[in-house]
């Protein structure tokens, strides 16, 4: 769906305005977040969906949204919405780093996109384009140095708008760095893979340590995150799609339409007929 730059390719970050994007993904206006994570500078209001959840975002707000969900742009009329997106192989160079990307900026667990305010405009217009320009044509490694460092300001600036105690939440780095990974994983790979032992291989861990993990960072063990996602996947697929419930079934990565009733069943107490 998302045809990734070339500077993208090159780099791991990149940065352009929503018609560019627009234009090279075949006028499309869904996108898929891939394994980048994203930064949205909005200059005007949008209507921003984000695994078919809408936001009405104003402009003179940032929008953060983390790897493996499904983008859809409203439309604008000036196009004043700046595309940001990188990769963690391009951002992490400390455990601070780390400790930015996995946060709940790019992680929140009540919602797929975080907002937070910013002030000045116009200032922002000549720190992520003018500068960033003028890097670009001067230096390529001042150009990655300038990105990192204007991705890192973003990244401060919306840390102020999380509320205190979370931000003083003590979880262990590495298990929530282990979960955001498991959910990245999850959000790829649930139509597929169903088990936790598959995430768990992923993530080089044991089935039970992911568990203890999850439990430690979301209250939840990992089978019921598993079955948390794809019960959520199942309600949207049956009341947004016109497929059959066969097809959904079958889009869902369940064996027959049988076993995919049995479970909707057993986690919703409906079948898929009534939820539809």
């Amino acid at each position: 769906m998302y045809i990734i730059t070339e500077q993208l390719k090159d780099s791991g970050f990149s940065i352009n305005r929503l018609d560019l994007i627009i234009k090279r993904n075949n006028n499309n206006r869904e996108f898929s977040t891939l394994d980048y994570f994203c930064i949205y500078i909005i200059l005007e209001d949008i209507k921003l969906t984000v695994e078919n959840v809408s936001y009405d975002i104003q402009a003179g707000n940032i929008a953060f949204v983390g790897p493996q969900k499904k983008v859809l742009f409203g439309k604008v009329i000036r196009y004043e919405i700046f595309v940001i997106a990188f990769s963690a192989s391009f951002y992490e160079r400390s455990t601070k780093d780390s400790l930015f990307i996995n946060s709940q900026l790019f992680f929140n667990y009540d919602s797929d996109v975080f907002i937070a305010p910013f002030t000045n405009i116009e200032q922002m217009k000549v720190v992520f384009m003018e500068r960033m320009e003028s890097f670009q044509r001067k230096d390529k490694s001042l150009y990655i140095s300038a990105a990192h460092n204007a991705i890192e300001r973003l990244i401060l600036d919306a840390f102020l708008h999380i509320p205190t105690e979370e931000i003083k939440k003590d979880f262990k780095f590495d298990y929530m760095y282990y979960v955001n990974r498991f959910k990245v994983i999850l959000q790829r790979d649930y139509k597929r893979a169903k088990k936790v032992s598959y995430y768990a291989n992923e993530l080089n861990i044991s089935a039970r340590k992911l568990t203890e993990m999850t439990e430690y960072v979301l209250g939840k063990t990992a089978k019921h995150i598993i079955i948390e996602k794809l019960v959520n996947e199942c309600k949207k697929a049956l009341v947004f799609s016109n497929c059959t419930i066969s097809e959904v079934s079958y889009e869902l990565g369940f064996s027959n339409e049988g076993n995919f009733t049995n479970f909707i069943k057993k986690h919703t107490g409906k079948n898929p007929s009534e939820l539809r």
